[in-house]
């Protein structure tokens, strides 16, 4: 956003390609060349920093700088933007172009008389009415436009005539402020109608400690101590206080005292009242003295000011009858939602939805929970999203497919040419059920949200709307009705648990209902079972036995007995038994498979939930003999037959599930093949391509980004990835050599030199390449840079579509060094194989048609390049029990789905690649817990002097979308 101040007038425009004077490159450069602008890159600066006294107002508000020009215009047209001077005027800029880059900005709205002026800014404090109520009033008032905090004043209620010649015209005046020490937060209902704290990260008073910077943290309490405001030093006001942490009230340790200095010492006495809950931001810890305590401890206190940038929060139920020049009241946020259809990468939202599909949050490898939602609204476009936090209650809290969600500040990404959603700073989800008619209530683990009227409207719609487009893609089964070979999910409560090995879970569950075929019993020798044990045996004919597997174990391990669950796609198959004292029948077994493929797992559900109440009225009136039998067989002999399954010479029940267990890779090709054993593998000569089944015991390396190299396809060189450091040295080299005026401003581009300030005069020249002789927007336009370092070019690469560094060649611009990128695009960096090109000239790019897609293989092949892939290349030790075999994998974005050449410059693909080795090869746990992975493939010769080695290639591998 720029910002022109004409004649007192205040005009602004929206540039998204041209966003402000950062872009300025290099920051110490000035152009030689004036009045030559390029869309992106502003030759003279636009905007200057405005003088300022002690008390941060802006010198010079006098009439002179809010002077009215009305015949001054702001031209906007295609291409160009131009300042008209009047007509008849002097030379000179005229007064009032001045800009403030930052800190207090006067604005005014210039017109006649009862023209509407003081209308105008009424109906923007309608949104902000709790504040802006004395919009029409001497006094100032202020609102908030995302993270500005905008003072208004009409002053046409206090001007005495129309002498002023500001009065002939009806000035009303607008004075943005950045910095509020001060803020006052309405709770309604003991909930903050707004949350001004979740940028900051707040620590317990026990954690203090002098020297440590405070200035993104805060502290919370409420006021236990308020002293008389005194002076201290040059007469400087001077306010104690005593906090005290709400959860430790009767702690000492979680009291302290805060010294409060200046106009933010003035202004808190004005609206502190004992008792009142406030937070503290931006502090400064001390050490009341230097012999330590009796507990051996140091006594502190806290110093806050507006010099050391300290902010004030404090939570009012009403608006305090006090004026502050450094307060402000921040009102409730007002939320706008976009329809689904209108998502694009990059985007941070607000997004209403049905839940179509989800994964229950489930623990990751790493130290995060994981939970996969998709979602679809009127406009009948579906998003997915990851979410991801060390939380698990952060996550959203949906229950069922149908469920209605509220997702604020959610990004948007295009990974795959699919649009995904996933977490930004501040996310916050709510959930509400999804049948017509049920309470509206929101379901979070925050005890700070906002919820209006109009978000109850939005629900009910979208209940409405879902009622008649979604069908469910679950289905919920009570046990009175389940079949064999079903997959279906079950609302049940917890009568008990026991842990049958480290990969296997017991849970023994009911919902009143019996089912139709006796249940499997898991033999109860030598387990410690959890749970009522009369309670169980009671309802012996009514429980049955389930299994959970693998990454679901934690989970079990963590329910409380008694509590109402809900199990997701649980498999049911019936299992011939056989045994001395009965003849062979049949039983109902209950597994919960490994992994989260049709979205497998375990929620709890709240006691308020009406499945719940549903499940209690039916656990209620269900028939509960005294004495229980499958017909005529007791419990302990039905126990006594099945334990036979587990104790005969065959494979156990375990090892049975074990072998069914879903891969965790997936084969793309080449069915045909038959699994083949390991230790027949390492007998057999080469070439051969195999099928194999075994875990992935160790892998190399082990620090995933060192995995990512260059590769050149003609050449089939490997090499590392250069370092920064390394890229920086080359590059400053290229800076040593002065730009030739000579191949400047030639038909392919136009071009500008800079000079640098205390560095030598070193010189800047940037080349715009032109599209058909115009030059195109910074967003489609490729730039060649002579001289610049590493940090110049990632910041133009952030301006530009593509950077190319070049230097003055003796007859045309040449591409600098293939050691460095050949192209830059964004955060992506392309390099070429110094052995395999063969260069050619800069103006070579005159050949490529299309001059705004930049392709980088297009690019490469105009300047003779051959460009290197970017793979991951790693070393797997797989193990089938027979034997054990180091394989190599060479793969650019096929194996994990993602690309190689991104990862190094994204956390979350990062996060995703540590995320999928850990659930491959699990950390501290045995080899039996493993997954098993299911790999193609082949082995081949590798000659090293006179050595020959075998070797093993994976190849046509991906691994299961659930792992993702």
């Amino acid at each position: 956003m720029k910002n022109r101040v004409v004649g007192g007038a205040f005009a602004t425009w929206d540039d998204r390609n041209n966003t402000s004077s950062d872009t300025h490159l290099p920051s110490s450069a000035h152009s030689q060349e004036d009045h030559q602008n390029h869309p992106g890159i502003s030759a003279k600066p636009l905007t200057t920093e405005s003088p300022h006294n002690e008390q941060g107002r802006q010198i010079g508000e006098d009439s002179s700088s809010t002077s009215l020009v009305p015949e001054h215009h702001l031209k906007l047209y295609s291409g160009e933007r131009k300042l008209i001077s009047p007509k008849g005027g002097g030379a000179g800029e005229p007064e009032g172009f001045g800009v403030a880059k930052r800190g207090d900005a006067p604005v005014e709205l210039v017109g006649f008389l009862t023209v509407g002026k003081s209308t105008q800014f009424g109906s923007l404090a309608q949104v902000y009415s709790d504040v802006a109520a004395g919009i029409h009033s001497s006094d100032p008032c202020v609102m908030r436009h995302r993270e500005i905090k905008i003072q208004l004043q009409d002053p046409s209620n206090i001007i005495e005539s129309v002498k002023d010649e500001k009065a002939k015209f009806g000035v009303l005046d607008v004075v943005t402020r950045s910095d509020m020490p001060l803020e006052l937060i309405k709770e309604v209902n003991g909930v903050p109608e707004v949350d001004l704290l979740n940028k900051l990260h707040k620590v317990d008073i026990r954690s203090l400690q002098p020297g440590c910077d405070y200035d993104k943290k805060y502290i919370q309490g409420k006021l236990s101590l308020i002293s008389s405001l005194i002076c201290g030093e040059n007469r400087r006001a001077v306010l104690k206080i005593g906090l005290q942490e709400q959860d430790n009230s009767n702690s000492d340790i979680s009291k302290i005292n805060i010294l409060f200095f200046g106009n933010l010492a003035k202004d808190c006495a004005k609206v502190f009242y004992e008792g009142d809950t406030i937070a503290v931001a931006g502090f400064v810890v001390l050490s009341a003295s230097s012999s330590p305590s009796r507990d051996g401890k140091h006594c502190l206190f806290l110093k806050a000011s507006e010099n050391f940038k300290s902010t004030v929060y404090v939570y009012v139920k009403s608006v305090r009858d006090c004026s502050t020049e450094s307060m402000s009241l921040a009102p409730a946020t007002h939320y706008v939602y976009t329809p689904l259809n209108q998502l694009k990468g990059g985007m941070i939202v607000n997004v209403y939805g049905v839940v179509k599909f989800f994964k229950p949050p489930y623990l990751s490898r790493g130290t995060d929970y994981c939970s996969v939602v998709t979602i679809v609204d009127q406009t009948n476009v579906k998003l997915t999203c990851l979410f991801f936090s060390g939380n698990y209650e952060a996550l959203p809290m949906i229950y069922k497919n149908g469920d209605i969600v509220r997702f604020h500040r959610l990004k948007i990404q295009v990974y795959k040419k699919e649009t995904q959603g996933i977490t930004s700073s501040g996310f916050a989800s709510l959930t509400f059920e999804g049948t017509l008619g049920a309470p509206i209530i929101p379901r979070t683990a925050s005890k700070c949200f906002n919820f209006t009227a109009e978000d109850q409207k939005m629900v009910e719609a979208l209940r409405i709307w879902a009622s008649t487009h979604i069908s469910p893609s679950s289905i919920s089964v009570k046990l009175c009705d389940v079949q064999p070979m079903q997959y279906f999910d079950l609302t049940c409560q917890l009568l008990g648990k026991a842990e049958v090995d480290g990969a296997s879970f017991l849970l023994k569950v009911w919902d009143g209902t019996r089912t139709p075929f006796p249940s499997w019993r898991v033999l109860m020798q030598d387990l410690a079972l959890e749970g009522d044990l009369s309670r169980i045996r009671q309802l012996q004919n009514l429980t049955v036995d389930i299994l959970v597997y693998d990454n679901h174990v934690q989970v079990a391990k963590s329910l409380k007995v008694g509590s109402f669950l809900r199990i997701y796609s649980l498999h049911t198959k019936l299992q011939s038994v056989s045994s001395e004292n009965l003849a062979t029948s049949l039983a109902l077994e209950f597994h919960l498979h490994g992994g989260t493929s049709y979205g497998r797992g375990i929620r709890v559900l709240p006691e308020n939930n009406s499945d719940v109440d549903q499940l209690k009225k039916i656990l209620e009136s269900a028939d509960l003999p005294p004495n229980q039998s499958f017909g005529g067989v007791c419990q302990s002999e039905q126990e006594d037959s099945f334990s036979n399954i587990s104790s005969s010479g065959s494979v156990s029940l375990y090892e049975v599930e074990r072998c069914q267990q879903l891969s965790a890779t997936i084969l793309t090709g080449h069915q045909y093949l038959e699994k083949t054993p390991l230790c027949a593998i390492l007998k057999q000569n080469t070439p051969q391509q195999y099928r194999i089944r075994a875990k992935l015991r160790s892998y190399k390396p082990r620090k995933l980004f060192q995995s990512v190299k260059l590769y050149c396809p003609k050449c089939h060189l490997l090499q590392e990835v250069p370092h920064e450091m390394d890229l920086d040295k080359i590059l400053q080299e290229g800076t040593s050599k002065t730009p030739d005026t000579k191949l400047q401003n030639t038909s392919l581009y136009n071009s500008k030199v800079w000079t640098t300030k205390d560095q030598g005069g070193r010189k800047v020249a940037i080349h715009f390449v032109k599209n058909n002789g115009i030059l195109p927007l910074s967003n489609d336009c490729l730039i060649l840079i002579e001289g610049g370092t590493l940090s110049e070019i990632c910041k133009l690469s952030d301006k530009f579509h593509s950077v190319i560094p070049v230097r003055s060649g003796h007859e045309d611009l040449e591409v600098l060094d293939l050691s460095a990128p050949f192209l830059i695009q964004g955060k992506i960096h392309h390099y070429g194989c110094k052995h395999c090109s063969n260069l050619r000239p800069i103006k070579n790019l005159n050949s490529l048609v299309n001059k705004t897609s930049w392709i980088p293989s297009s690019v490469a092949e105009a300047l003779g390049i051959v460009p290197l892939r970017q793979v991951f290349v790693m070393t797997f030790t797989l193990d089938d029990g027979t034997g054990v075999l180091e394989a190599y994998l060479m793969d650019s974005e096929n194996f994990f789905q993602i690309p190689a050449s991104e990862v190094l410059n994204n956390d979350n693909l990062q996060h995703s690649m540590e995320m999928i080795m850990d659930m491959f090869c699990p950390p501290g746990a045995k080899i039996d817990a493993y997954p098993w992975l299911e790999f193609f493939i082949r082995s081949y010769n590798v000659t090293s002097g006179k050595e020959q080695q075998i070797c093993y290639q994976i190849f046509d591998t991906t691994i299961a979308d659930d792992v993702i």
